[in-house]
């Protein structure tokens, strides 16, 4: 599976984020305004060109903007995904 974001060459994209897709499930690793730290969501809008962020909605039914992965942490098939991702980027990097 390729990655489902890449970035412009422009672009120098920030240390440690996480490239979601529409669907992916996440939970909220902070507390964020009406939503508690590790409420589950789902993507909704996945944007950015040098910063990757997100519209999450959450179980509670708050919708969220501009949210990365410094609010977000990947769960079930997502996290599983990345994952497997960064093994093959770091094995390619050998």
């Amino acid at each position: 599976m390729s990655t489902s974001w890449n970035p412009h060459s422009l672009a120098k994209p920030h240390e440690g984020q996480i490239a979601l897709v529409t669907g992916d499930e996440v939970e909220a690793s902070v507390e964020l305004e009406g939503v508690a730290a590790g409420m589950r969501g789902t993507v909704i809008l996945a944007n950015g060109f040098n910063w990757l962020r997100y519209r999450v909605r959450f179980s509670n039914g708050a919708e969220l903007g501009d949210l990365d992965h410094r609010t977000l942490r990947p769960v079930g098939r997502a996290a599983r995904r990345i994952a497997r991702e960064q093994r093959k980027s770091a094995r390619a990097a050998r």
